[in-house]
């Protein structure tokens, strides 16, 4: 099986008696409050969905992604992992300390930062390189500009898991995903990233992957969107009734990808292929406008970055596809390396384009998306 990034599937969750010390020990911490996403980010650290990371990265891991896109060993790494604080709160703790990091919601204990470094996060300068815009209207710099000024860096040790309501069935780790492709034989997989219901396109690219590979990976993103994108209950539904209906049930594994999106486009497209290497996946499918929002990125550019490391850097194999379309003529799904056809006899539907159809009731064409997908998001639209 494909080894994790860094050669090593990260564990710092503790367990048994060793958490019950650290628990007796952390009502005399200090403590910071933080959000879901952090907590989030946490628990990604410690089940090694974040392999090689064992913690937030200290100032010199920043500087060294921010500008090569690279840990300080070298190791290909191309977004920010930190947790950010406001100033006061900084100044308040020592490096070398242990910090009790609890959730702000109910003030539960989650996790200890054994902290290392706390530095200036330059958030202009992360903005461009992460996002390549300071623009707030971009969704992952507007989140960025709102996050404290003060980064804390240090290895973590995660004391309680987050008490997820849903997906339950469906939230495995890199260890759970591991032995199932081992236990079904599986040499070759293929991971597939959506925050999208799966349309016929989406179908065409995951089907021929899967002519060349032994399972497809499903992993639709259920951390934070955007308001406007469709919510993950109605979009897991779409996918367990086309998976139902319309793939070889032995062949291919649903599992959510509990990471937040960032909206980064190329960067994250390298980004969410270190995960799926993690997971134990060889292939990652990465189609047109990876990750994107608005037109912050070129069409193929998150195919494109690809190319600025060796195969052996990155270890996952990246399947680049064109954008896939229905053509009229051809009676099939195609694009534009397969069809010789007119966009005039392409069906493609933005995004935008479908949300009107559904909101006006309009149910889409079926060679854009299968009729029991248009079903669900309709009802969707409809309440």
């Amino acid at each position: 099986m494909i080894s994790p990034h860094g050669e090593k599937l990260i564990n710092r969750i503790v367990e048994g008696e060793e958490k019950k010390e650290l628990l007796k020990k952390a009502s005399q911490l200090k403590s910071i409050d933080v959000s879901y996403f952090d907590l989030s980010e946490l628990e990604n650290i410690a089940t090694g969905l974040f392999s090689p990371l064992e913690g937030f990265m200290t100032e010199e891991d920043y500087n060294n992604v921010l500008d090569e896109m690279r840990l300080k060993d070298g190791t290909v790494w191309p977004i920010p992992i930190v947790l950010s604080v406001k100033k006061e709160t900084a100044d308040e703790m020592k490096i070398g300390e242990d910090i009790l990091i609890k959730n702000q919601e109910n003030g539960k204990e989650y996790a200890i930062l054994h902290l290392k470094d706390k530095y200036l996060r330059r958030k202009e300068e992360e903005a461009l390189k992460v996002y390549k815009t300071k623009e707030i209207e971009h969704p992952g710099v507007k989140f960025l500009y709102e996050q404290g000024d003060i980064a804390l860096g240090g290895e973590i040790t995660l004391l309680n898991r987050i008490e997820h309501e849903n997906f339950k069935e469906y939230r495995l780790e890199p260890k759970d995903t591991r032995k199932i492709f081992q236990e079904k034989g599986w040499r070759t997989i293929v991971a597939f990233q959506t925050r999208n219901p799966i349309h016929r396109a989406h179908e065409y690219l995951q089907k021929t992957a899967l002519e060349i590979v032994d399972g497809l990976f499903i992993n639709p993103l259920v951390g934070k969107t955007q308001k406007e994108d469709i919510p993950s209950e109605v979009r897991m539904r779409s996918y367990k009734v086309i998976l139902d209906k319309y793939y070889p049930k032995n062949r291919v594994l649903l599992s959510v990808f509990p990471v937040n999106m960032r909206y980064a486009g190329p960067k994250e497209a390298i980004f969410h292929a270190i995960c799926r290497k993690n997971y134990g996946c060889t292939h990652f499918i990465v189609g047109r406008d990876h990750a994107g929002v608005g037109n912050y990125y070129g069409t193929y550019e998150a195919q494109e970055i690809f190319d600025q490391f060796t195969p052996e850097e990155i270890g996952i194999v990246p399947l680049k596809f064109e954008h896939s379309f229905y053509c009229k003529k051809c009676e099939n799904m195609a694009t534009s390396k397969t069809c010789p056809h007119g966009n005039e006899d392409h069906v493609f539907l933005s995004g935008t384009k479908v949300r009107e159809m559904l909101s006006k009731g309009e149910k889409p064409p079926k060679e854009f998306t299968r009729p029991e997908v248009a079903e669900i998001l309709m009802e969707f639209y409809r309440s």
